[in-house]
This record gives structure tokens, sequence and C-alpha cells, in this order.
């Protein structure tokens, strides 16, 4: 077993135009700033980088912060919207090199697909049926190369009542692609703003948490977790094996926070 291709996941940046603009206490733009830096320190490089969703808090002026942070990273930046993104604004701000909205990648025996379950105004998520027969055909003869399939809302619950109310509305249909093909390695997920790592079969579960505000887990309300920004790594092996952690950033809380005065 060898590493084929490095993957690193940022999600739920929730930046605004204002670079000082806070979501629940956290300055996101610094928050993101910090988790970046920290992911470069600790990997020095990587293939591509996927942004899955909440790239901005329903501000689409924050998309040049994205396009500042990510534009010259020297590899494909791949951009999925979440139930904050404005859609066609995201593909008109991030419509340059290196990002590419939506579609599918290839890197060595490994695809790549992403996919759009924002559904503007609601904060539930769903898959039209253009996404998933696009994925169904992506899919099909793969039989030799490994997919991992990447969305914003979480396909499978998470054990928190409020939470799973804004999941994936149509979680079943996608279930029932996947399981017609047997290339599929892993899903992966942002929106939820904490860990998950599991398994459904033979399957790969991950959803990873913010580069801001984190979500308190196995709870039926509402409550924010005081854990700090995070990010994930994702190496992806010529076995079909995916080897991933979550990496939570330690950086100090006043960095964090807009300066006054």
């Amino acid at each position: 077993m060898s590493i084929s291709t490095r993957l690193i996941q940022f999600t739920d940046c929730h930046l605004f135009g204002n670079p000082d603009g806070l979501l629940r206490g956290i300055a996101t733009l610094p928050s993101l700033r910090a988790t970046v830096a920290a992911a470069m320190r600790a990997s020095g490089g990587w293939d591509a980088t996927l942004l899955t969703g909440d790239l901005v808090q329903d501000d689409p002026t924050g998309y040049a912060h994205i396009r500042d942070v990510f534009g010259d990273f020297g590899h494909p930046v791949h951009c999925i919207p979440g139930n904050h993104d404005d859609p066609l604004a995201l593909r008109r701000e991030l419509s340059v090199p290196p990002f590419r909205v939506g579609g599918h990648a290839h890197f060595d025996d490994w695809l790549v697909v992403m996919l759009d379950s924002c559904v503007p105004g609601f904060a539930n998520g769903a898959l039209s049926t253009c996404e998933l027969e696009r994925l169904d055909h992506l899919l099909a003869g793969r039989s030799r190369e490994h997919a991992l399939v990447c969305l914003h809302h979480h396909p499978v619950r998470m054990g928190s009542r409020w939470l799973d109310q804004v999941g994936l509305e149509n979680a079943s249909q996608l279930w029932d692609v996947l399981g017609a093909h047997d290339c599929v390695r892993g899903v992966l997920w942002g929106h939820v703003h904490q860990a998950f790592d599991g398994w459904r079969g033979p399957v790969q579960l991950m959803g990873t948490p913010s580069t801001c505000a984190q979500f308190k887990p196995n709870i039926d309300g509402f409550a924010i977790d005081p854990r700090p920004p995070a990010y994930r790594k994702l190496d992806l092996c010529d076995d079909g094996s995916i080897r991933t952690a979550v990496e939570w950033v330690r950086t100090e809380p006043e960095a964090l926070h807009a300066q006054t005065g």
C-alpha cells in the first residue's frame, strides 16, 4: 500500500465581506487563516484542496477572501456550496483557476466527485435528479478506479435531533446509487461542525469540523462546542483505503477574535 494522493478538506468557513466579521464569537477570517497555516506547517503540501460548503455566511462579498486565502496554492481547489452560500455568486466569484466548482476530478487511481446538495433558502439539503444521475454515470464502469464522494449535507444520522432535521433529505436515494457501484470507498461532508468517522458497509464515512465554531455532538438541542477550528487530511491509497485524521488547530483564542479600537 502506498499513498496515491493527499487531499486537505476545509469546510464551513462562514466568511463575511468584513474581515472582522464574527460568527458565534469567532472572527471567521482569522480563524480560517490560522487553520490553513496549521495545515501547511503540518503537511508541507498536498495535491488538492476540498472546500465543502458554507464558505460564506450569507454574504457573497466574503468570496473575495476565499480567493485571497486559496488563490495562490498552485493546485486545484474544489468547491461546492452549502446552505449559507449563494450558488450563483459562488460560481461567479470562483470561476477562475485554481478554483473548480462542482464537477469531478481524477487523481491517479482515484475519482473524486463533488456533489451539490444545496437547496437555496433551506438549511437542509437534497440532491437533484440531475446530480444523482451524474453521480451514477460517473461511477459506472469504474471497477479499477476508487471513488470518493463529497457533499455538504450529512447523509447519515448524527445522533443530534436538531442537526438531523437539517441533513440530506433524500439520503436513501444517494445510498441507492452508491450501493450499485462497488468502486465507492468513502463519503465526505461538512455542515455538521463536528468530527464524525464511521462506516456503512465497505464505505468509509467522514464528517469534518468547521474552520471556526463547532457544534456540541450527541445532544437533542443546539449548543456550541468550545473545541477549536479543525481541518481533515485524507491520504488516498492505491489499494483503495483512505487514511484520514481530523486535525484540531491549537490557536490562542484571542487570535481568533476581531481586534477593535
